[in-house]
């Protein structure tokens, strides 16, 4: 709403009247400042968030300029900022019988009610400014119109707005940021990599544009093209940290964990000592079985960020795999204190007291595990080889009752097909794996990997050939 300029803000000595403002809160006498000298210290105040005092040099400008609306503006501005709301609207209240509304106060009085969640008010009101805006102010407003409409959780509306802001403005860069949100919103992510390219055409050096497209793609899986637009972004600016940090996520996620452990290091070069970072890097040396490395990060990790879960975990794990499970399971208890609704450290927890031979804490917390994310297939897959170790009558009764009452988890006719094989009831398992064949081939396939002894078993091999 305004700006300040060294040389063309104020042609006056604007440090020397914020001294003698300054000293004037502190008691002593200001004199004479002319109405461009109290508007230059105000907004001073106000582009620097200093809003006590912009309220303060807004108060001596109307006892000096009573009839002036720009102060009782400037005034509502800086209160509302402080938290004073009814009361920024009852100077609005006043403005409004003297002079017909200008931009500027349309949009102090639709930041207010946003403040209030009145959201549709609030975009009426940007609405408003927005048709009476100057062409340069154009691309902010429609900024704040979009975001009062993400406010209003109505990202449909939003994109239409920023539609409109990108036609009117091709190189509005913020408008395809927010389009690009709204889109992941709407699960478009489509759309989302649609508007990025747009804006790439026109701007093919906007690094952050690459970047966010990377980021797109990796939601949505595309591993390669991540790594493509994540590798133009560092191609313009190749001291751009978080894409580095992302292409670690995505060798990490594809199993190419030098290359996870190079790009991160290249992150932390950049940006400095990150206890995330740190972690992947332990977790890439922990899937290389380089486990000495792997505690080495995992401990810089706790180091810095001693309230962050998953170094305790990969901690924990990689005690485990040493075959330290007593001293493991300390560091994973620490990270269910840590974060206690993540699934994923019940089962490790589970895993570890199952090594031990400590039945029922293991049962436990499988159950536990599966209470949070009943579509977990490793555990569920987990839990049913436990209780078939004991007893492969109860582990179906188990499996059946979950399938029922719990979840569709995609797994659970799988681990019954073994069940029932390893029972001895041959045709009720083909009844079931033909079925399991027919609605999703892989998944069905995967039982070889889960109980290669199944390779011997003609009937299941038949099954999966005949498809």
């Amino acid at each position: 709403m305004f700006e300040e300029d060294d040389e063309d803000f104020y042609d006056g000595n604007l440090n020397e009247d914020i001294s003698r403002f300054e000293a004037h809160l502190n008691g002593h006498a200001l004199g004479y400042l002319d109405s461009d000298q109290c508007e230059a210290i105000i907004d001073h105040y106000l582009i620097n968030s200093q809003y006590t005092k912009a309220a303060a040099a807004a108060d001596f400008a109307i006892h000096q300029f009573p009839y002036n609306a720009l102060f009782h503006l400037r005034k509502a501005q800086a209160i509302s900022a402080l938290g004073n709301l009814k009361e920024g609207l009852s100077l609005l209240a006043k403005i409004e019988k003297w002079e017909t509304p200008t931009c500027e106060f349309l949009l102090t009085k639709a930041s207010i009610f946003s403040q209030l969640h009145d959201h549709k008010f609030a975009i009426r009101l940007f609405k408003e400014a927005l048709s009476i805006s100057e062409p340069e102010d154009r691309d902010e407003i429609y900024l704040d119109l979009a975001m009062e409409y993400q406010n209003d959780n109505d990202y449909k509306n939003a994109v239409k707005i920023l539609k409109e802001a990108i036609q009117y403005n091709p190189k509005n860069e913020g408008a395809i940021y927010e389009i690009a949100f709204c889109y992941d919103q709407l699960n478009q992510f489509e759309d989302a990599i649609k508007a990025y390219h747009t804006f790439i055409d026109e701007n093919p050096y906007s690094f952050t544009s690459w970047y966010n497209l990377g980021n797109t793609y990796l939601k949505l899986e595309k591993y390669d093209k991540a790594i493509w637009a994540y590798d133009y972004c560092l191609l313009i600016n190749e001291d751009f940290a978080p894409a580095y940090f992302n292409l670690g996520n995505v060798y990490l996620t594809t199993e190419k964990y030098k290359l996870a452990i190079q790009h991160f290091h290249k992150s932390i070069e950049v940006d400095g000592d990150d206890p995330i970072a740190f972690c992947y890097i332990g977790e890439c040396h922990e899937q290389l079985g380089e486990y000495d490395l792997a505690k080495h990060f995992y401990k810089r990790s706790m180091e810095l960020a001693p309230m962050y879960a998953d170094s305790w975990l990969g901690m924990g794990i990689v005690l485990d795999l040493e075959e330290k499970t007593k001293e493991g399971l300390t560091f994973i208890l620490k990270a269910v204190e840590l974060d206690p609704e993540n699934p994923s450290v019940y089962h490790v927890l589970a895993g570890a007291y199952e090594k031990l031979e400590d039945w029922e804490n293991a049962s436990e917390n499988y159950v536990y595990s599966l209470a949070l994310d009943p579509m977990e297939e490793e555990c569920l897959t987990n839990y049913v080889d436990l209780l078939a170790s004991f007893s492969k009558i109860d582990a179906l009764n188990y499996l059946r009752d979950f399938k029922e009452n719990i979840a569709k988890n995609k797994i659970a006719p799988i681990l019954e097909v073994n069940l029932l094989f390893t029972l001895g009831r041959k045709e009720e398992a083909c009844v079931l794996f033909a079925q399991c064949v027919l609605e999703d081939y892989e998944k069905a396939k995967s039982i070889l990997d889960l109980y290669p002894e199944l390779v011997e078993a003609k009937e299941i091999i038949l099954l999966l050939n005949n498809n």
